[in-house]
């Protein structure tokens, strides 16, 4: 009988073996689910909050007052005040920070949606949360610091005046962005009244009110025109090492092929060598080079300056476009080596390789946060500037910046010469309907030259060339920025 009861117990213990080893496997699994879940959730606590679905936002809505925004002086650019009894969101200075401090009604945009979280929140002390419940008060939330300059914001906005298009304003060794511009604007004090009318523009294309919450700083798309000819000059530096051995005779003209490209305006442009066909914006010289290159390195030039790529920028835009390999055809390439064609690039995506080449050929997340405090001044988070990546190196750098000071001291932004500073950059005329009077005017530039503080990049559209109307814009900022 006991060998028997030994012989069951024997088969009973066999028998749960596998049910421990399932039961062991799905508890280590939901252990490991549940510690996967809790990082997530913590690293991605923010953006989770920022779901238009969660509803922790209206409760935190109605326990907290919406925090405020400053710039970096400490200038109001949006609080919550209350009228009658209602909250409302006040925005001072109505249009000027519409597209880069953006809305909080009709959804969020802009700093308002990028620090939503903090704005939202309220870090202040308990016993002080305690007291404002009993007494049936909000809790003050957060508030940001941004990096914009009201001063700055305001000369870049008058020098854009009535025309359509964008500034982008940045340190060039932070990356901080110090003004952000786009226009057609709108005042976001009265996003909620003016809503229906913007949406019914948009559906008519033809209405001067089209596409006026798109900001074109970010989320606009261009041809690049003769501003891309910074690119096709990098990849001309990294094939041929003497650059003082090119020449070109300009005709006004160049074919090649089934494809004829002009000079702006048809201009002869002579005999000329490397940095004069850069000064004087030559298309034929470009595109003399631009068939010669190795589309399969231009390709790869392109992609690491992030076309194609995501960019390190934690705010809505578009992704700048253009590809180059081996099957693109040389009347494609005669294009792009000029900035048309398929080339798409956005202000921004621009303003940043410009600081990259200002900055030994360092580029530096861009940055439009500074810091983020409670109600009662404790610093809650910095926001450090950032190395992102080396687009190229700095003897590139220093090539494309005399290039960029050529252009502006003998070439096409002789405009922007003057005896405070030296300025460094390059202008262009974008064509997108075949009619040069209808060409975006384009500048993107830095100064000092030999020690760069701000850069600048301007688009105009529709208007011209961008010599004769993006770079006395510029001028108008470097001016203000320098007399400070």
């Amino acid at each position: 009988m006991k060998n028997k009861k030994t012989k069951i117990n024997r088969q009973n213990t066999r028998g749960s073996f596998p049910i421990i080893l399932v039961s062991s496997f799905f508890a280590l699994l939901f252990l490991s689910m549940s510690i996967y879940l809790c990082i997530y959730v913590k690293q991605n606590e923010q953006s989770l909050l920022n779901n238009s679905y969660n509803a922790r936002q209206a409760l935190l809505a109605s326990e907290n007052t919406r925090g405020t925004i400053f710039d970096r002086n400490g200038e109001v650019l949006a609080s919550t005040k209350t009228v009658n009894g209602t909250e409302e969101r006040n925005y001072p200075y109505d249009n000027l920070f519409s597209h880069v401090v953006g809305y909080c009604q009709k959804g969020k945009t802009g700093i308002e949606s990028a620090a939503n979280y903090y704005l939202i929140n309220s870090n202040v002390a308990l016993s002080q949360k305690v007291e404002n419940d009993v007494s049936g008060k909000k809790n003050p939330g957060n508030n940001v610091y941004t990096t914009l300059d009201t001063g700055l914001q305001q000369i870049a906005s008058d020098a854009l005046g009535m025309y359509r298009g964008a500034v982008v304003v940045s340190e060039v060794k932070t990356g901080r962005i110090l003004a952000m511009v786009s226009k057609p604007d709108f005042d976001p004090n009265t996003i909620v009244e003016d809503w229906d009318d913007y949406i019914a523009a948009d559906a008519d294309s033809s209405s001067k009110k089209s596409t006026v919450l798109l900001n074109r700083a970010t989320q606009g798309l261009y041809p690049p025109g003769s501003t891309f000819k910074i690119i096709t000059a990098l990849e001309y530096i990294r094939e041929n090492n003497d650059t003082t051995q090119y020449h070109f005779n300009c005709h006004g003209r160049f074919t090649y092929g089934n494809t004829t490209i002009q000079c702006y305006h048809g201009t002869n442009h002579g005999e000329i060598n490397f940095l004069e066909s850069f000064a004087q914006s030559c298309n034929s010289s470009f595109a003399n080079m631009g068939v010669a290159l190795n589309r399969d390195s231009y390709g790869e030039t392109l992609k690491n300056l992030m076309f194609g790529e995501k960019l390190p920028f934690d705010y809505n835009y578009a992704i700048s476009n253009v590809s180059v390999d081996s099957s693109v055809s040389d009347d494609d390439m005669i294009q792009i080596s000029i900035g048309q064609g398929k080339a798409q690039i956005t202000p921004l995506h621009l303003n940043m390789i410009t600081n990259a080449i200002g900055n030994n050929g360092i580029l530096m997340k861009p940055q439009l946060l500074s810091k983020a405090v409670s109600a009662d001044g404790t610093t809650l988070k910095e926001y450090d500037i950032q190395e992102y990546k080396k687009l190229m190196s700095q003897s590139e750098a220093d090539k494309l910046t005399e290039l960029m000071v050529a252009v502006v001291n003998e070439g096409t932004a002789k405009k922007l010469i003057s005896n405070d500073y030296q300025a460094a950059g390059k202008t262009g005329s974008a064509e997108y309907n075949g009619v040069k009077e209808d060409s975006h005017a384009w500048f993107t530039g830095f100064a000092p030259a030999e020690d760069p503080q701000i850069s600048v990049t301007i688009i105009i559209e529709s208007i011209g060339s961008g010599g004769d109307y993006a770079a006395p814009i510029a001028k108008r900022i470097f001016d203000g920025y320098f007399s400070e």
